[in-house]
């Protein structure tokens, strides 16, 4: 099997399995990551094999939907890279760039152990902030049944990833806690042109929440 024959393979069985997924973490939000850890791969030099795979199998059994699990992302691609015959060394690749990928607290560190890594995880991250991060987070908060916004609950800067993984607060919460984090957590120079827009709008974004929220908009009426 081809390097290519093993990635469409790989996006085939992703599509299909992604399908109809409805907390933002759909085959949609992955082909997005696919098509620009590609980019972002070729801008910078990585393995495109490695990146492609890696992308495309990032949220195959994301943590959060897997009690929190954070192998089960690394089991599920190794599962299905044997069952195509991939080579250990790719395999093992592949699992390092899943283990690494998710952002685990304000308060911790998410280093990267290599260059399609660094292309993944900021695909990734590019995909959580801007108007669709912003859809995205809405959408899985209504998955997870958690409030839009709720003032009496502060929030919470999380330290360790234990502390992250049990966080249930409400979506508004989420931005300050992880959202508008992720711009200066990029890797690639590529990635930080294109966040500074995407931020910029979600700052937009909530102010204009806030001022709906507090009724600050409706000083006119009347």
């Amino acid at each position: 099997m081809t390097d290519a024959d093993l990635v469409a393979r790989t996006a085939a069985f992703v599509e299909e399995k992604f399908a109809d997924e409805g907390s933002g973490h759909d085959w949609a939000h992955i082909r997005r990551v696919w098509q620009v850890a590609r980019a972002l791969a070729a801008a910078e030099g990585a393995d495109a094999q490695v990146t492609e795979l890696a992308a495309l199998l990032h949220d195959i059994a994301d943590w959060k939907f897997h009690h929190g699990d954070d192998e089960a992302g690394p089991r599920a691609a190794r599962a299905w890279l044997s069952s195509q015959g991939a080579d250990d060394t790719l395999i093992a690749r592949v699992e390092e760039i899943i283990r690494e990928v998710s952002f685990k607290g304000a308060g911790v560190a998410t280093p990267v152990s290599s260059p399609e890594g660094a292309c993944v995880q900021d695909a990734d991250r590019l995909d959580a902030i801007g108007a669709i991060g912003v859809a995205r987070a809405f959408a899985y908060g209504g998955h997870k049944g958690r409030a839009l916004h709720d003032p009496s609950l502060p929030v919470v800067q999380h330290g360790s990833f234990a502390e992250y993984k049990t966080n249930s607060g409400p979506t508004i919460n989420h931005f300050y806690e992880k959202l508008l984090h992720l711009r200066e957590r990029l890797h690639t120079d590529a990635a930080r042109r294109v966040a500074e827009q995407r931020h910029a709008f979600m700052e937009q974004f909530l102010e204009q929440f806030l001022q709906e929220w507090e009724g600050r908009d409706l000083q006119n009426i009347g």
